[in-house]
């Protein structure tokens, strides 16, 4: 449960600020002295993975039954 929680909580910060969670995230990835430019699609599908997370987090059944 908790770590459901934490996901929805990943999803929902990359679904409505994709731009400072992926700048943070390389940040934390690359070296300052990388030479890394990022496309501009790159936030989109940031947007669409923590909307899918989300998605994911909230909808699926926490007590590990089966429909």
């Amino acid at each position: 449960m908790a770590l459901r929680l934490l996901l929805a909580a990943f999803g929902l910060l990359e679904l409505l600020a994709p731009r400072k969670f992926v700048d943070a995230m390389m940040d934390l990835a690359v070296t300052p002295d990388s030479d890394v430019e990022l496309r501009s699609w790159v936030y989109t599908v940031a947007r669409i993975e923590g909307l899918l997370i989300l998605l994911w987090a909230l909808s699926s059944r926490g007590d590990g039954a089966t429909e």
